[in-house]
């Protein structure tokens, strides 16, 4: 069963977030450094947010339609998108598997991965400030596989 039942749900925790960050006094200008239009297509549910990051302009995200012409397109299931922002996932890997796909100057594409890894915390926090524990079981699960077995529990998620 994916994580989001549908757009809207996906648009107020994923879309949210990178409005979140764009506005965000330290990191918006950082993000915008990357001086591209990005474009976000998940499946299941569908959904596009699209998210202005153009160097010296306001950032701006739109969740569904928009006038915006994106530079770079990603695409990949609402999950894989979901498990990214919780940092379980290597886009470079994702990409190679052709679970993730790009279109757009790779120079530029790069440069967004390394951007995101503040959001990772942010969006662990407002799931868990909204109750959304059950957004959290995958990493619950990794953190399951990866602790050593000796009896102990893994760090309480």
């Amino acid at each position: 069963m994916p994580y989001f039942t549908n757009a809207d749900e996906l648009y107020a925790y994923l879309g949210r977030l990178l409005e979140d960050l764009s506005d965000d006094p330290e990191l918006g200008p950082r993000f915008r450094r990357a001086n591209t239009i990005v474009q976000y297509r998940v499946r299941n549910p569908d959904a596009v947010v699209t998210a202005k990051l153009l160097d010296g302009e306001e950032g701006q995200v739109d969740c569904g339609e928009t006038a915006l012409v994106p530079e770079v397109e990603l695409s990949m299931d609402a999950d894989l998108a979901h498990r990214f922002w919780l940092g379980l996932v290597s886009p470079t890997k994702e990409l190679a598997r052709g679970n993730m796909k790009a279109k757009g100057p790779i120079a530029k594409i790069l440069k967004l991965v390394p951007l995101a890894r503040p959001g990772f915390e942010r969006y662990i926090d407002r799931l868990r400030a909204e109750g959304r524990d059950d957004l959290l079981e995958p990493l619950r699960a990794a953190s399951a596989r990866s602790a050593p077995d000796r009896g102990t529990r893994p760090p309480a998620v």
